[in-house]
């Protein structure tokens, strides 16, 4: 069983157990996250494709924790004109465990 569902602008393929690190939410440690934007679903029954959503579907998550990843430098310049600007960005994360899909 997996269920294909969209969070941060993204779409994930998940399923019982895994593990799946998206863009940061505003929810605490060791709390629960249900998400309503299931785009398909897969299980024993056949597949379903929502249009855009599948309905009564949902994806039960706990969070793990938060972070950020690794630091990527961003460095502009322009040739013969002694321009250079160097920046660096992390991007925040938060890891999930699914814990459950049902529809």
């Amino acid at each position: 069983m997996y269920a294909i569902i969209k969070t941060g602008g993204k779409q994930y393929k998940v399923q019982e157990g895994d593990v799946v690190t998206v863009e940061k939410l505003t929810a605490a440690e060791g709390s629960t996250v249900t998400f309503e934007e299931v785009l398909a679903l897969s299980n024993d029954t056949g597949f379903k494709a929502g249009s855009p959503y599948v309905d009564g579907a949902s994806v039960e998550a706990k969070v793990i924790g938060h972070g950020k990843g690794k630091k990527i430098t961003v460095f502009k310049f322009k040739a013969k004109k002694d321009y250079r600007k160097k920046q660096g960005h992390r991007q925040p994360y938060t890891r999930l465990q699914i814990t459950k899909i049902s529809g």
